[in-house]
């Protein structure tokens, strides 16, 4: 009876929306994996025979936390988060190398990425630190404390040598900026961001006159005492130190592979057979599907393996081959219901606790899906993270569906909160 209540409390959109893009995964696994020698689904020694698998995990996790108390998550959150940190912690010492990167941790025939269980770990202290009555964002201890529950995982990934997971957890700023922080942060972020670019692609010094210009307007319009000169002063000598570091930064801080991924997708490289390989590679499969696509298993980039890693981080190819462009846009339009649907329950919730983690996994889930189509369509750099729910891994799958099972769970408990 108790199941059946819960059951019935659940959004149902949300819901159907997850099994959705599970269903579609599962069979993108299967076209992108086919081998006619093994052709059931359910076969164990096929990667569709283990996502299957893991399928059949998270529905039961998913599950189980329906039938926790609400007040569970809130309450443990700190120690879920501790938890997280002490797994990144260890995967420095014990951890594999996969694909460039020390972010895993072997146990026999099974890979555990902590990185993906620390994105769950994290909405969750960020959620329980600022939703606490006596918090306030515009003070600046509150912001110092949030910033740290950010990027203290952040960081101890970025030592694995895993720079996409690890930028995986700037995208929760948008949510201590939701919750009253001013926008001055993500203003510098996205400056910094524009002129690095800039400064890769065209002179420095047009760089610095375009600043000069700007700085000259700024001083026309506005009210020109001292403290504002001097402010703008300051400003204008920061960006153009930035400017200049931009060439070290590029050069001595990011690995030759990380380069060469950038300069590819801003042009002044190309790349077929090296590092840009699995991005050309994967626009010629996504073109080739036309408007239509050649149909399900029909995809001769996918079925000849002529992307790597399809299955994985480039599993969105499947889709653009085999379905074109009405399948693409299809996929595309799911996920902005997954991502808006989220934002909705978020607004409708009683408890701060839970509005804001409804934001945190939201905010997760659009940079996933932002970047992943981003970078096999060559918009962003290539950075290795999964396409959630649709890309082949146990890991990310039962995170990503503990995030949504979590947020499932608060949503319907929210009638019983005054």
């Amino acid at each position: 009876m108790r199941s059946k209540t819960i059951i019935g409390k659940i959004d149902i959109w949300l819901l159907i929306i997850y099994l959705a893009l599970v269903v579609v995964g599962l069979l993108s696994i299967y076209a992108a994996a086919y081998n006619e020698d093994f052709p059931h689904i359910y076969d164990m020694s096929q990667n569709y025979g283990k996502q299957l698998l893991f399928i059949g995990i998270s529905l039961a996790v998913g599950f189980m936390i329906l039938l926790i108390d609400a007040k569970f998550f809130n309450a443990f959150a700190y120690i879920i988060y501790g938890l997280s940190i002490v797994f990144l912690l260890l995967v420095l010492v014990v951890g594999s190398k996969i694909s460039g990167s020390t972010s895993w941790i072997q146990l026999g025939s099974f890979s555990f990425q902590p990185s993906e269980f620390a994105k769950f770990g994290t909405a969750l202290a960020l959620a329980h630190y600022l939703s606490q009555i006596d918090i306030d964002v515009t003070k600046i201890k509150t912001r110092v404390t949030a910033y740290g529950i950010v990027f203290l995982p952040m960081l101890l990934v970025l030592a694995q040598g895993d720079a996409g997971s690890a930028s995986v957890f700037l995208i929760f700023l948008l949510v201590i900026y939701r919750e009253g922080m001013g926008g001055t942060i993500l203003i510098i972020g996205l400056v910094a961001a524009t002129l690095f670019i800039l400064s890769l692609c065209v002179s420095k010094w047009y760089v610095m006159i375009g600043l000069a210009v700007i700085f000259a307007i700024m001083i026309v319009l506005i009210n020109r005492t001292r403290q504002n000169i001097l402010k703008l002063t300051a400003l204008l000598i920061i960006a153009c130190a930035f400017v200049f570091s931009v060439d070290y930064a590029f050069y001595h801080v990011l690995k030759p592979h990380q380069r060469t991924r950038i300069n590819i997708v801003i042009g002044k490289e190309k790349d077929t057979k090296g590092v840009g390989y699995n991005l050309n590679q994967s626009m010629i499969a996504i073109g080739s599907g036309g408007f239509s696509g050649k149909g399900y298993l029909n995809g001769t980039m996918t079925k000849y393996n002529y992307v790597p890693e399809q299955h994985t981080d480039f599993i969105f190819c499947t889709v653009g081959e085999e379905f074109g462009f009405v399948g693409s846009s299809m996929l595309v339009l799911l996920y902005l219901a997954l991502i808006l649907r989220l934002i909705h329950l978020a607004e409708r919730q009683r408890s701060a606790f839970s509005r804001i983690y409804g934001y945190g996994i939201a905010c997760v889930f659009f940079f996933h899906f932002a970047i992943n189509i981003g970078m096999t369509i060559g918009l962003v750099p290539v950075i290795g993270i999964p396409l959630p729910f649709l890309s082949y891994g146990g890991t990310s799958l039962l995170m990503f569906s503990t995030m949504v099972s979590v947020f499932l769970k608060q949503d319907a408990n929210r009638i019983n909160i005054l």
